[in-house]
C-alpha cells in the first residue's frame, strides 16, 4: 500500500481518495462513516436520554480491522490528565492504523463550545458573552487559542459553534447561543470558526437548522417557524459562517419542521446546503440523532431504514458511537434495499477531509510533539479568557451613579452564586458537565468567586457574605442572615443567578428549559428581602438567560448582567464593580418587563410590537444591544442629511459619524446600524441589525465610523420563496440600541425588483479611521 496513488501527497485528495475507495470493500467504506465513542456508560444517571438504546454492541478489536471514521471525545468523557490524554489518544490512534489493511486513523473529535471540554483546560466565557462583547476579533482569537489546545493533545475536530438564533429565552440552551439577532450570530460565530480552523482544527456548525425556534421553548420540540422566518433568521448565519468562517463541518439538528427531521431532509442537507451554497465538507448528525428517526421522530421503522433516509439527505457520519450505520447498513446495502453509491458518496467526503488532515500520508505520526508541555490552562489563555469576560460584563443600569463602588466602604455580599466557582461556567464546561458525576475530583483550573474576586480588587473595604438561600430551592430560612448583613453594610451586592446542567440538573443548560422567565428559586424574593433593608442594592447576575427584571426597576442601585463568564469571569466582575473595568458589554437578548413576557425577541414586525389592541405588553426592559458605561460619548458630524438619497437596488451609501469619548475615563462604545423597511410585500421586522462597530476611545479621543451599506443587506425572502431586493424608502438608523437611535440617514431605492443568488452580500463592512 506503500506505493499506491493514495499514498502519493503530489496528488490531488479527489484523485488520491478514487484510488482509495476503489480498493476498499463494504465493510471498510461502513467503518469510514461512523464514531466510536470508548468509556461511556449507556446507562446510570449520567447518561443523556435515549443512550442507553442508541449503541450497538460491538467488540473493539474486531471493530477496528475495518478501520474507523471517528473517535468520539477521548478528553471530554472522564477526568484525564491533559498529557495522559494525549498518550492515550496517540495509542488508540496507533492500533486504529495498525489494524486495518490501510493504515488510516480516525478523526478524533471533541467538544469545544467554550474551551476544550477537558479536564485542566482553559473555561472561556460562553457564546452568550461572545455576542455580548459586540467584537468578533477578539472571538477569532480565542478560536485560534482553543484550536491550537485542541490540536496539541491530538483532536482534528471540534463541535462548535452553535449558531443557533434565539427566538424563545425561556429555552435551556440560550447560554450557548451568540444572541437574538442573527446578523450579531453570524458576524461572531465566523470569526470563532475562521479562529478554529486558521488553527487546522475542522469547525462544527451547529445545529443545522431550526433547534432554537422549538415549540414552547422545550428542547428537541417540533418547530414552528415558517418558510420567512427559517430562511431570513435561522439560515443566515450558517450561510455566513461557511462563506466567510470557512467551515468543514456541519452538524444535523435534532429538530423537525413542518414535519421534516432535519436528519432526513435531503432539501436542507443537500440542496441548499450543498448545491445552492456550494459546501464541500462533511455533514455530521447530532448524537443519536439518526437512531431517533426510528425512535422519536418515527419516520422509519428499523435502523436500516434510518440509515438509508440520513444517507440520502447527505449525513456523512453517525456520531457519537456506531447503531444504524453499521451491521444494519450493511445487511441493507447487501440486500439491495439501500444504494452502495450512497455509502461511496459518504466515504468520500470523509476521506477527502482525512487527506485534507493529512490522515493519508505515509509519515502522519499520532504522537504529540512535546506531551510532558502540554498546558491547556496557559496564562496567555488566561489572559484571553479575562479579556473577553471583561467586554462581556453588560451594565444594564446605574441610575444614580452607585457604582463604581467606594474602595473603603463596607459590602455585604448576598446571594447564592456570589461564593461559587461553578456560577461561572455553562453547562458545556468540563466542570458543570462531567465532573459532577467524578466529585471526588477537584476542578482542574483555578475560578475565583465573585466574593474573592471582590475582596481582591478592594482590599480596603469592609467584605461580609451569606448565602442567603440555594439556586433553585424554595427554602427561605437563610434570609434572616443575608438580611442581617446588609442591615450593616454601605452596600448591598447581592450575586444571583443560575446553575449550569444537564437535562433538568440545572436552571440553564442542555435539556433545563423553563416555563417563564422567572429568577430561579426564592432568588427573587431574597431580592425583595435585601431591598426592604433600605441599604442601597447591586443586583450581579450570572446567568445563562436573560430573566424578567420589571419587578424591581426602579428600586434598585445598580444592574450588572454577565453571561456565565468563565474561570476569569469573578476578576471581570469585580473589576466593573471598581471601577478599573470601565463596562462595555451590550445585550445580545433583550431583557424582558414579566416573566411570561416571552417568547419575543426583538426582531418583531408591527404585529408583534404593543399597541392598543391587546393589554399584554412585550416591550423589552432593556433592549437588544443596550449597555451603559462609566463613561460618555458624543455621536457627531453625521453625514446623513434630511432628504432621502436615492441609489439603486443593486446600489450601495456610505454613512458616517465620529465619535468622541466626552468623559474622564477610557471606554468603549458599539455604534449599531439597524436597517427599517417601512414598506414591503411582505410584513417585516421593525428594526434589524446589519453592521456594528465597537471603537476603544481615551478620554477626548475621536473616531471616525464610516458603514458601507449595499443594497444586498435589505433583501428578504418574499412570497414566492425568493430572496429579493425590493425599490422603495429605507431608513439607516445609527444607534446606541434596537431602541435607541441617534442618527437616521433616508434612501430610496429605485430600480428593478432584483432577485439575489448565493454570491449576495452578507455583511455591512465598518471603517475606522481618524477625524478629519
Amino acid at each position: 500500500m506503500t506505493t499506491a496513488p493514495w499514498r502519493d501527497p503530489a496528488l490531488p485528495a479527489a484523485a488520491r481518495v478514487d484510488d482509495l475507495l476503489s480498493r476498499m470493500t463494504l465493510e471498510e467504506k461502513t467503518a469510514q462513516l461512523y464514531g466510536v465513542w470508548v468509556g461511556a456508560d449507556t446507562d446510570g444517571e449520567g447518561v443523556a436520554p435515549h443512550q442507553h438504546d442508541m449503541t450497538a454492541d460491538y467488540d473493539w478489536d474486531e471493530l477496528i480491522t475495518l478501520g474507523l471514521g471517528q473517535l468520539t471525545r477521548s478528553f471530554g468523557t472522564a477526568p484525564v490528565d491533559p498529557a495522559l490524554g494525549a498518550q492515550a489518544l496517540a495509542r488508540a490512534q496507533r492500533r486504529i492504523a495498525d489494524a486495518g489493511r490501510f493504515g488510516i486513523p480516525a478523526v478524533a473529535h471533541e467538544e469545544c463550545l467554550a474551551g476544550v471540554t477537558t479536564w485542566g483546560a482553559t473555561a472561556y466565557p460562553v457564546p452568550l458573552a461572545w455576542g455580548a462583547s459586540f467584537d468578533p476579533p477578539l472571538v477569532e482569537e480565542v478560536g485560534r487559542h482553543i484550536g491550537r489546545d485542541l490540536r496539541s493533545v491530538g483532536v482534528h475536530q471540534g463541535l462548535a459553534p452553535v449558531l443557533d438564533v434565539v427566538r424563545d429565552a425561556r429555552w435551556g440552551r440560550v447560554e450557548e447561543t451568540i444572541g437574538e439577532d442573527p446578523y450579531l450570530v453570524g458576524t461572531v460565530g465566523a470569526a470563532y470558526v475562521r479562529g478554529l480552523e486558521s488553527a487546522g482544527v475542522v469547525a462544527t456548525l451547529k445545529h443545522f437548522a431550526g433547534y432554537a425556534s422549538s415549540a414552547g421553548a422545550r428542547n428537541l420540540a417540533p418547530v414552528r417557524a415558517g418558510i420567512r422566518e427559517f430562511a431570513d433568521v435561522t439560515l443566515p448565519p450558517f450561510e455566513m459562517a461557511l462563506r466567510e468562517g470557512g467551515a468543514r463541518s456541519v452538524m444535523a439538528a435534532y429538530t423537525e419542521t413542518d414535519g421534516i427531521p432535519a436528519s432526513a431532509d435531503p432539501a436542507l442537507l443537500t440542496e441548499r446546503l450543498r448545491e445552492e451554497w456550494g459546501f464541500t465538507g462533511t455533514v455530521v448528525a447530532d448524537y443519536f440523532g439518526i437512531g431517533f428517526l426510528q425512535t422519536l421522530h418515527r419516520v422509519a421503522g428499523s435502523a436500516s431504514d434510518a440509515a438509508h433516509l440520513a444517507l440520502a439527505a447527505g449525513i456523512d457520519v453517525e456520531l457519537p458511537t456506531l447503531k444504524c450505520y453499521g451491521k444494519p447498513l450493511i445487511e441493507a446495502v447487501r440486500e439491495g434495499r439501500v444504494p452502495e453509491a450512497l455509502v461511496d458518496r459518504a466515504a468520500r467526503r470523509v476521506l477527502e477531509q482525512k487527506c485534507e488532515l493529512g490522515l493519508l500520508d505515509e509519515d502522519w505520526r499520532p504522537e504529540p510533539a512535546e506531551p510532558e508541555r502540554i498546558d491547556l490552562d496557559s496564562a496567555a489563555n488566561r489572559i484571553l479568557a479575562r479579556r473577553l469576560a471583561e467586554e462581556s460584563v453588560v451594565l444594564l443600569d446605574n441610575p444614580d451613579g452607585l457604582l463604581p463602588l467606594s474602595p473603603d466602604t463596607r459590602i455585604a455580599v448576598v446571594g447564592p452564586r456570589a461564593a461559587d466557582a461553578l456560577a461561572m461556567l455553562g453547562c458545556y464546561s468540563f466542570p458543570s458537565h462531567v465532573l459532577p458525576h467524578h466529585p471526588e475530583v477537584p476542578l482542574g483550573i483555578e475560578i475565583p468567586t465573585v466574593l474573592e474576586a471582590l475582596r481582591t480588587e478592594l482590599p480596603d473595604a469592609k467584605v461580609t457574605f451569606a448565602e442567603g438561600c440555594a439556586v433553585s430551592d424554595p427554602d427561605t430560612s437563610g434570609f434572616a442572615e443575608a438580611f442581617a448583613r446588609a442591615s450593616e453594610a454601605d452596600v448591598c451586592v447581592a450575586v444571583l443567578g443560575d446553575r449550569a446542567g444537564l437535562f433538568g440538573r440545572g436552571t440553564s443548560g442542555e435539556g433545563c428549559d423553563v416555563t417563564e422567565l422567572r429568577l430561579p428559586g426564592a432568588q427573587g424574593e431574597l431580592l425583595d428581602a435585601l431591598i426592604g433593608t433600605g441599604v442601597p442594592v447591586v443586583l450581579v447576575l450570572l446567568t445563562g438567560r436573560p430573566y424578567a427584571l420589571g419587578r424591581w426597576h426602579g428600586r434598585l442601585g445598580a444592574v450588572v448582567q454577565a453571561f456565565f463568564p468563565g474561570e476569569e469571569g469573578g476578576p471581570a466582575v469585580a473589576g466593573v464593580l471598581s471601577g478599573r473595568v470601565n463596562p462595555s458589554g451590550r445585550l445580545p437578548v433583550s431583557v424582558p418587563q414579566v416573566p411570561g413576557g416571552q417568547p419575543w425577541t426583538y426582531l418583531q414586525p408591527p404585529l408583534g410590537l404593543a399597541d392598543e389592541v391587546s393589554n399584554l405588553d412585550p416591550t423589552p426592559l432593556y433592549p437588544f444591544g443596550h449597555g451603559r458605561s462609566y463613561t460618555t460619548f458624543a455621536w457627531e458630524d453625521f453625514t446623513g442629511g434630511d432628504d432621502p438619497a436615492e441609489i439603486g437596488t443593486d446600489g450601495s451609501y456610505d454613512v458616517s459619524l465620529t465619535v468622541r469619548n466626552t468623559g474622564d475615563l477610557p471606554g468603549a462604545e458599539v455604534v449599531q446600524l439597524y436597517l427599517h423597511d417601512p414598506v414591503a410585500s411582505v410584513t417585516r421586522p421593525d428594526v434589524r441589525l446589519i453592521g456594528y462597530q465597537r471603537l476603544e476611545l481615551a478620554p477626548g479621543e475621536a473616531t471616525r465610523v464610516t458603514f458601507h451599506f449595499h443594497a444586498d443587506l435589505s433583501a428578504f425572502t418574499d412570497r414566492t420563496g425568493l430572496r429579493v431586493v425590493e425599490p422603495g424608502a429605507l431608513e439607516l438608523r445609527l444607534g446606541a440600541s434596537s431602541t435607541d437611535a441617534r442618527h437616521v440617514a433616508r434612501l430610496r431605492l429605485t430600480g428593478p425588483v432584483r432577485a439575489l443568488g448565493p454570491d449576495r452580500r452578507l455583511r455591512c463592512e465598518a471603517r475606522v479611521a481618524e477625524p478629519e
